[in-house]
């Protein structure tokens, strides 16, 4: 397997995660709607489990304290310590109290959501050991530390940009590159009128423009790249637009990213 094929796999995989959680977002309203905030993270493997055992305020309530605290402790292993799991135990039993339903008028909502819970528990672990496997491949490439070296993209934008451009050769510049990205503008003209503001024309890889706009919101955000904080500053006091502004930040970004992977050397803030 290639490292395109690794992130394509990944991408679909993930749409259909999303798909799965809003499935199961629905029917958890309409059973235990308070249920969510009690973990944090609704989507964490202790919430899915314990909602599997225990679906509904119901069940929850004729528990007591101490009993839902030992089953999540159960759940976290030695993940958590057992002030974290007495203190969430006491979450939800308030929640379980505020829960406008205390039974379920449809039993086949917790049928659907029992498969849901499975689901997207797979989903999970499949999603973990594809990143397991990109990452795995990635770092086989020269390229993929070389593109790290820029502050705001991690390993996965890293691998991302990596498969979407496969060999750096196949461009003999930089504007190629921005052009395969769809983040070109585009020129309309009419006669003697021609547009002042152009959109970019999303033609090329919409995974690799996705990648560098997910890139250059985490290096401007907090000032991580300050090279490209600084250019962003500097498109802004010229009166740009934030997605204008992000836009030419993005060009900014393939045309480092074209140079490193065709000199070989890494990214320098300096």
């Amino acid at each position: 397997m290639n490292l395109r094929y690794l992130t394509r796999q990944h991408e679909s995989l993930t749409g259909m995660y999303v798909q799965a959680k809003l499935q199961f977002q629905a029917i958890l309203d309409q059973v235990f709607p308070e249920y969510h905030g009690v973990f944090g993270d609704l989507y964490s493997k202790v919430s899915l489990r314990f909602l599997a055992l225990q679906p509904t305020s119901k069940e929850v309530l004729d528990m007591t304290v101490e009993e839902i605290t030992a089953t999540i402790g159960c759940l976290t292993g030695r993940g958590r310590s057992a002030l974290w799991c007495s203190e969430h135990a006491q979450i939800l039993v308030a929640a379980a109290r505020r829960n406008p339903f205390k039974e379920t008028a449809f039993p086949n909502h917790l049928i659907s959501m029992q498969l849901l819970i499975k689901l997207l528990l797979q989903y999970q672990d499949h999603l973990a050991d594809l990143n397991k496997s990109i990452e795995t491949l990635a770092e086989e490439l020269l390229e993929y530390d070389l593109i790290q070296s820029i502050p705001g993209i991690g390993t996965k934008i890293a691998a991302t940009i990596l498969a979407e451009i496969g060999e750096i050769d196949r461009f003999d510049h930089a504007k190629k590159l921005v052009a395969f990205a769809g983040v070109d503008p585009s020129v309309f003209a009419s006669g003697k009128f021609v547009a002042t503001q152009n959109r970019i024309t999303k033609h090329g890889s919409r995974r690799l423009r996705t990648a560098l706009y997910q890139a250059v919101r985490c290096g401007i955000r907090s000032n991580r790249n300050k090279k490209l904080r600084a250019y962003y500053d500097k498109k802004r006091a010229e009166g740009k637009l934030f997605k204008v502004a992000v836009i030419a930040c993005v060009n900014k970004l393939i045309h480092w990213i074209f140079a490193i992977l065709t000199s070989k050397e890494a990214f320098r803030l300096e």
